[in-house]
């Protein structure tokens, strides 16, 4: 069991030099299933996929049915109006794939409605400012969305059951309302400023001029989501390919066109998924990583191994391993700023999600999908209920860069969904949401089990550090006094209590095939994060 204490059992003090303000202690130890598992950061939604998997689905068809009904139980992660990245492992064809769902830029978009203003943007990402932060929020932020073709393709490609199957508890889940916790409350507090800028925003989030919160009195909670729900009912009769091409696409830009967003019927008409070989990547013990190509983290993790001195001795962690990931992940990181264009990342409004699935035939899939900021661009379309990305946020406002804003291209992401090949066969999936902190949360906890030892209980309950903003490292209070002094030889420590919000280190979801069956584990400190199992 994941023991999270944090104080001593006589009340004491803990002995880090960070003072604790929570003092509670957190199980959330790993599940096995016999027929497979999810790990997702709505437990609602895992058992959805779970579900799936018990009426005769696949990993595949788990995957598509829990991140459709995230829409409805998380819908400032990710959403119909989102798009992604996933690795799929599938037994049939015995070998990996990668399914690019990103967002693209409208063919339409004009890079000359984004000057510049003085300062720096106080969203995601620290560009230089955009005149009224139209790359942050509101309708041209917004880019094409890619999740329901994504979600589509994979059943299509390497599912067992019809979309209309998959997508049916979604729409159910919507009839019903999300449902109202704490965390719901949190989430839309955190953007309440810019959500009480757009109408149907506010209409459902702010319907009284403040976050809805919990009726005690009253529980369980539901909340409307508008026209989410016949959106997904008319996916379930008409076929993802409506969201494109149909009745839902004629709604969804009339409702873009209203707001003022470029984008037209022929950027989704003509938006097309990626399927793509991974990188295969060389990891500890002959192991094989297998990430997304392209305009990914991908390609800054295997750069990071590249830079890797140190060669994993099959015991926990030493402090001087430790600082060899941290050279490495900077080195690396350095690469990615100078060369890919991206910049510095503010990270606490990351809203992104991570899900990880496997079954006992063998196939697994890691997918990461994410609407960019939380509640994206914070418009939700009234005709459909969408909430909307903004995905134009991602590209540099400046001209000239290696991702600058342009019309109908792909930006740069941060999203690394990791599937681990052994003996090649798949072994375990870990990905995360958590902007540029994804790639060293994802790399860490694959070297502790591939490298290290660890099984994926003790992997993801590993204390961990990100040094994603290069002039120093932050690291989470409880790593052992000699690797917090091996890591200070690297650059200035920032050491920091682990905590469910702000998110300092990436939130993981992973899972593994182990013996003869199968295993999950969900992040820690999030609360609903879970693992649902057969």
């Amino acid at each position: 069991m994941i023991n999270r204490r944090r104080r001593d059992a006589g009340g004491g003090r803990s002995h880090s030099m960070v003072t604790p303000f929570e003092t509670w202690q957190i199980d959330k130890p790993a599940v096995r299933g016999a027929r497979g598992v999810v790990a997702a950061q709505n437990i609602e939604a895992a058992e959805i996929g779970a579900q799936i998997i018990d009426d005769g689905g696949n990993a595949i068809d788990a995957a598509v049915a829990t991140a459709l009904a995230l829409a409805v139980c998380e819908p400032w992660m990710s959403g119909l109006g989102g798009g992604g990245f996933m690795v799929i492992y599938s037994a049939a064809e015995g070998r990996a794939r990668v399914i690019d769902f990103a967002m693209k830029s409208s063919r339409h978009l004009d890079p000359s409605a984004y000057p510049l203003a003085e300062g720096t943007a106080v969203d995601l990402f620290a560009w230089p400012a955009v005149r009224e932060d139209r790359n942050v929020h509101g309708p041209l932020s917004i880019a094409v969305p890619g999740s329901v073709a994504g979600y589509a393709h994979a059943a299509a490609r390497f599912g067992s059951r019809p979309f209309a199957e998959l997508a049916r508890p979604a729409a159910a889940l919507a009839a019903r309302g999300h449902r109202l916790t704490w965390w719901t409350t949190l989430n839309v507090a955190a953007e309440a400023g810019l959500l009480a800028g757009y109408d149907e925003s506010r209409r459902i989030w702010l319907a009284k001029g403040t976050p809805d919160s919990v009726d005690i009195a009253a529980e369980p909670n539901f909340l409307s989501l508008g026209g989410l729900a016949d959106t997904l009912d008319r996916l379930v009769t008409a076929g993802p390919e409506d969201f494109y091409h149909g009745d839902l696409a004629r709604a969804l830009v009339a409702d873009l066109s209203a707001a003022g967003s470029p984008i037209a019927a022929d950027d989704l008409a003509d938006y097309a998924v990626a399927e793509v070989d991974p990188l295969a990547l060389a990891g500890p013990g002959g192991v094989r990583y297998c990430v997304p190509p392209g305009m990914t983290a991908g390609p800054t993790l295997a750069d990071t191994l590249a830079h890797l001195t140190r060669t994993p001795n099959g015991g926990p962690p030493t402090p001087e391993d430790m600082a060899d990931w941290a050279q490495a992940m900077i080195a690396a990181y350095r690469y990615r700023l100078t060369h890919l264009g991206h910049a510095g990342d503010l990270g606490d409004r990351a809203c992104t999600t991570h899900l990880s699935t496997a079954d006992s035939a063998g196939n697994m899939v890691a997918m990461t999908t994410t609407l960019l900021s939380r509640f994206g661009s914070r418009v939700v379309l009234p005709g459909t209920g969408v909430v909307m990305n903004n995905g134009v946020n991602w590209f540099d406002p400046r001209p000239g860069q290696p991702n600058s804003l342009a019309a109908g291209v792909r930006p740069l992401t941060n999203m690394a969904p990791l599937l681990a090949l052994k003996d090649e066969q798949p072994w375990f999936a870990v990905g995360a949401s958590g902007g540029r902190r994804i790639m060293p949360c994802v790399f860490q906890i694959a070297q502790l089990i591939a490298g290290h030892g660890l099984d994926l209980g003790a992997a993801m309950a590993h204390p961990r550090f990100d040094m994603s903003e290069l002039d120093h490292i932050t690291v989470d209070s409880r790593l052992p006094a000699a690797a917090r002094a091996a890591l200070a030889g690297v650059a200035p420590l920032k050491e920091v209590q682990t905590v469910a919000f702000p998110n300092r280190f990436a939130s993981p979801q992973a899972v593994m095939r182990d013996g003869d069956g199968v295993i999950g584990a969900a992040h820690i400190d999030s609360p609903l994060n879970g693992v649902a199992a057969r």
